[in-house]
C-alpha cells in the first residue's frame, strides 16, 4: 500500500499565484521520503493541503489509500504534521499541551504514552514547565511531541531542526530513524540536504510547483554527471576571483578555502588559472557529489 498519493495536483491561489501546477508522486508505506524544493517550489502549498488548511484546485490527495476530501477525519487521524513555523496555546505547561493535543484526536487517558514521548525527545524534565519558558529547541521538540501524541501512520516533518543544534539534530534523528523501523512512514523537507541524504533512500525535487525528479537518493546523485567537487586552500586570501574561475561554480569555504565543481580532466586547467593570477594552492582535495549538487543542479538554485 502507498502511504501518500499525490495524482496531478493543482493550486491556484486568488492572487494568481499558480503553486503546484500537476503535481503527482507516490510514498510507499514505511519509506522515509525526502521532498525537497527552493524557497516557492510549492512544498508547504502541498503540506497545508495535505493538512487541510488550504483547499486544493483540483487534483487528488490520498493517505494510506484514502481520499483526504471523502475521508477528510479518518486522514487526519492518520496524519502527523511538524509545522515549520512554531505555533500553539502559550498558555498551558508542556504536559498540559500534549494532553490538549490528544483530546483533538478524542484520545483519553493518553499520560503513559506522552511520558514515553518526552523521554524520547528528552523533555522529560520539562513535562510541567511553561511553553513560553522553552528554549527554541525545546519547542521544535514539543511540536514534534504534539504531531506524534495520536500515533499517526504518516510523519510530516516540514523543516523540523531550523536554528537546531547539532546535538537535538542528532538525538531527533536517532528517534526518527526508530519511528520509521517501526512502521511510521516519514516525509521530510529540510534545507540541511546531508540530512536527506543519510535519512532517506528516495528523493522529490520539486520546482515552481512541478515534480522535476524523483528517484532513489543514490541514483540521483550518481546521475548528477561526471563532475566532482574539488576543496582547494588557496596561500593568501581572495576578494575576487579569477574570472575564469567562475564557469566551475566556486563557492566560499572561508577566507582562504573555496569548492569548485568540475571535471577531474579539468584540475590542471584550474590550477594553471589561479597560478596565473599570483594564487598558489596549498591543499587540494577531490570529492565526490552529493545530494545537494544534484539539488542545485535540477532547481538552477
Amino acid at each position: 500500500m502507498h502511504a501518500l498519493q499525490i495524482e496531478n495536483l493543482e493550486k491556484i491561489y486568488k492572487n494568481g499565484t499558480h503553486a503546484l501546477k500537476g503535481l503527482g508522486f507516490e510514498v510507499k508505506e514505511g519509506e522515509f521520503f525526502a521532498l525537497l524544493g527552493p524557497n516557492g517550489s510549492g512544498k508547504s502549498t502541498l503540506i497545508n493541503i495535505m493538512a487541510g488548511v488550504t483547499k486544493k484546485t483540483s487534483g487528488k490527495v490520498k493517505i494510506c489509500g484514502l481520499d483526504i476530501d471523502l475521508h477528510r477525519e479518518k486522514t487526519k487521524y492518520l496524519l502527523g504534521v511538524v509545522p515549520q513555523e512554531i505555533s500553539y496555546d502559550s498558555f498551558f505547561n508542556v504536559n498540559e499541551a500534549l494532553n490538549l493535543q490528544s483530546g483533538y484526536f478524542g484520545i483519553r487517558n493518553n499520560q503513559n504514552y506522552i511520558d514515553e514521548i518526552l523521554e524520547k525527545l528528552s523533555l522529560a524534565d520539562k513535562k510541567y514547565a511553561n511553553t513560553r519558558a522553552l528554549s527554541g529547541g525545546m519547542k521544535r521538540r514539543l511540536l514534534i511531541a504534539m504531531a506524534l501524541v495520536h500515533k499517526p501512520k504518516v510523519l510530516v516533518l516540514d523543516e523540523p531542526t531550523a536554528g537546531v543544534d547539532i546535538e537535538l539534530r542528532l538525538s531527533l534523528w536517532n528517534y526518527m530513524r526508530e519511528l520509521n523501523k517501526n512502521g511510521t512512514t516519514i516525509l521530510l523537507t529540510t534545507h540541511y540536504l546531508e540530512e536527506a541524504e543519510t535519512l532517506c533512500k528516495r528523493t522529490a525535487i520539486i520546482n515552481l510547483g512541478k515534480l522535476v525528479a524523483l528517484e532513489t537518493t543514490k541514483n540521483l546523485i550518481r546521475n548528477v554527471g561526471k563532475d566532482k567537487r574539488m576543496l582547494i586552500t588557496l596561500n593568501k586570501e581572495f576578494k575576487k576571483l579569477p574570472e575564469a574561475i567562475s564557469k566551475y561554480k566556486p563557492m566560499r569555504r572561508g577566507d582562504l578555502e573555496l569548492s569548485l565543481t568540475l571535471d577531474p580532466r579539468d584540475i590542471s586547467k584550474v590550477m594553471n588559472i589561479f597560478k596565473e593570477n599570483d594564487f598558489e594552492i596549498v591543499d587540494l582535495e577531490v570529492e565526490g557529489l552529493s545530494l545537494e549538487d544534484a539539488f542545485i543542479k535540477l532547481t538552477n538554485s
